[in-house]
């Protein structure tokens, strides 16, 4: 029996409807993008039942996902923000009276959504970011290369060079002190890995050093297990900035006020959340994603190392492929029509961004990684009134770690077989390890 099937009886890997909420077929990529290529050719606005799971339109088409994408009023969050099995939705609604653990930007609509983002907007604007991080960002960077150097010509990128890298960078703009380090990566890693097993059996215990939790195996309980200490933390955060403010994010929120009222504290303690787990995960997926096409592409990486100014637009084509967030929930306000299809008021809609940025119709020979791929109009980022508030800030990110890391490489190549995260949400490459021989 597969691991799939243990979690959620009676799932059949021949049902497509299935395969393509199972965290199991993101560890089988090939797989998977057949699937959405069938759809993007035969049903692109697809009514999709799969067992264990209430029923959504699984929307595989570029321009479609745009088009929900920038309907903010039409098609809402705050019902439905990722897939989840019924059994847990309805866990987690007997817990906080909701189906959401928090109350972050991506679970909310205007006016709230955009109040709440407006407390942070201007600290994450590109000139904002450029101006106070970028020296901070590549003297982070400029570190980890010197670590890769040190370890020789073998390592895994993931875990010894992609997980603390972007992590470091977070938890310097949220102000978090660098021994508290080992406790946000195991927690961030929690959040969008719950159904990992890889990720459960190594977080038996939550060593967070202000409490811990004995983990269940069951991931709904382990995941409020996982809030509750995230919360316990970051009040303590928001305490401290309130009587000791700095020029850093965190006091950005603790002190932040909506209609002239303190942020309430579940949005205050979700917006912490949220800053360090999406800023974390998604550029570690990236920049894993980035290197591995790098390492079995010799040409791709000549080709930008002999032009450094191609590196931005690798780091797009990077996001494009990894496309680390793999789908977001809508839910129709009324009864509307999508790619021939009648949507009803209360309908599901999961759009499926992995797709999108493999869609034939938008980018030319989408299969194949191009480090110079010019346009790239990618989706990853999402769109509308919910694009991701980190983009400018996961950029500056990628672009400085790579402008360090590759003009010192001699020679890249794989060294094992790699391994993709258990996880239909946010999902990568937890494992990649590479030969490097330095210049």
């Amino acid at each position: 029996m597969s691991e799939a099937a243990t979690i959620f009886p009676g799932w059949s890997t021949d049902r497509l409807d299935d395969r393509i909420v199972n965290p199991d077929s993101y560890t089988k990529p090939d797989i998977l993008h057949a699937d959405y290529a069938t759809l993007r050719r035969e049903d692109p606005v697809h009514w999709t039942e799969p067992r264990g799971f209430r029923p959504f339109w699984a929307i595989t088409r570029h321009a479609d996902i745009l088009a929900v994408s920038k309907a903010n009023e039409r098609f809402i969050n705050r019902e439905r923000t990722y897939l989840s099995p019924i059994e847990g939705e309805e866990w987690i609604r007997s817990m906080t009276g909701d189906t959401h653990l928090f109350r972050t930007l991506v679970d909310l609509d205007d006016p709230e959504h955009r109040k709440l983002r407006q407390v942070t907007n201007a600290w994450f604007q590109p000139s904002s970011v450029k101006r106070k991080l970028e020296g901070q960002v590549r003297d982070i960077a400029r570190a980890h290369v010197k670590l890769m150097q040190e370890k020789g010509e073998t390592l895994d990128f993931v875990n010894e060079v992609a997980l603390w890298y972007p992590l470091k960078v977070i938890m310097a703009i949220l102000g978090i002190p660098e021994e508290d380090a080992p406790m946000m990566l195991k927690l961030t890693q929690e959040t969008f890995g719950a159904t990992d097993p890889d990720v459960v059996a190594r977080s038996q215990h939550l060593t967070t050093g202000i409490g811990g939790a004995e983990a269940s195996g069951n991931a709904s309980v382990d995941m409020l297990a996982m809030a509750q200490v995230f919360f316990q933390y970051f009040g303590a955060v928001i305490a401290d900035r309130r009587a000791n403010p700095r020029d850093d994010v965190a006091t950005v929120i603790a002190n932040g006020t909506i209609d002239g009222q303190p942020i309430p504290d579940r949005e205050a303690l979700s917006y912490y959340v949220i800053t360090a787990t999406a800023g974390h995960d998604t550029t570690s997926s990236t920049a894993s994603a980035g290197f591995e096409q790098l390492a079995l592409n010799p040409a791709e990486l000549a080709k930008v190392q002999a032009d450094l100014s191609l590196v931005p637009s690798f780091v797009e084509e990077s996001i494009r492929w990894s496309t680390p967030v793999k789908h977001f929930m809508r839910t129709a306000t009324a009864d509307t029509e999508l790619g021939g299809k009648t949507i009803r008021k209360g309908d599901g809609l999961a759009l499926f961004y992995w797709s999108g940025n493999r869609d034939e119709a938008v980018f030319e020979d989408p299969f194949t990684f191009r480090a110079d791929r010019n346009p790239n109009p990618h989706i990853a980022f999402g769109n509308g009134g919910h694009i991701c508030l980190g983009m400018h800030l996961a950029r500056l990110e990628l672009r400085v770690l790579f402008e360090e890391l590759l003009p010192k490489i001699r020679l890249l190549e794989p060294d094992g077989e790699p391994k993709l995260s258990y996880a239909n949400f946010v999902s990568g490459l937890k494992t990649l390890p590479v030969r490097v021989q330095w210049r």
